[in-house]
């Protein structure tokens, strides 16, 4: 497992309810294991935003944050920046993966069986977002 650099996402992540807590983390290494993999992303962050683990390198990409509501307790998200054009990028790429919500969220539910290689692609578009859109990097490179 990845060291927290933050107390506080590591507090939020003690929180979780056991039956999410191990698929927030797995969503966390695959963040962290796309991150290491890809260079031109360079170190992201861990902190929180809106009280949800978020995960970026502002200098490149667009963050991913991850959470589980207790309102909807059989669910967990992946949440994107709405103001992107990242959710409707994974639409077309990947229309039947993913339960999407609107244009801000992949949501999945608990006994899911997530496509691994999918999202970690959904993380790299994410995470290259604003290189992206200045054309350093190609759009849709398979990881």
């Amino acid at each position: 497992m990845i060291e927290f650099t933050d107390l506080n996402v590591m507090a939020k992540f003690m929180n979780y309810p056991e039956h999410i807590k191990n698929k927030l983390f797995y969503l966390r290494e695959l963040i962290f294991d796309v991150a290491n993999t890809h260079k031109e992303i360079g170190k992201i962050e861990e902190n929180l935003k809106w009280n949800e683990p978020a995960y970026n390198n502002p200098k490149t990409g667009s963050a991913v944050r991850i959470d589980w509501k207790n309102n909807d307790p059989h669910h967990y998200v992946v949440y994107f920046n709405c103001k992107t054009s990242l959710i409707e990028e994974f639409r077309i790429l990947y229309p039947d993966k993913f339960k999407y919500q609107g244009s801000r969220a992949i949501i999945i539910h608990q006994n899911d069986t997530i496509d691994t290689e999918a999202l970690k692609h959904c993380f790299y578009l994410s995470l290259t977002y604003k290189l992206r859109k200045k054309s350093v990097i190609q759009p849709y490179i398979k990881i």
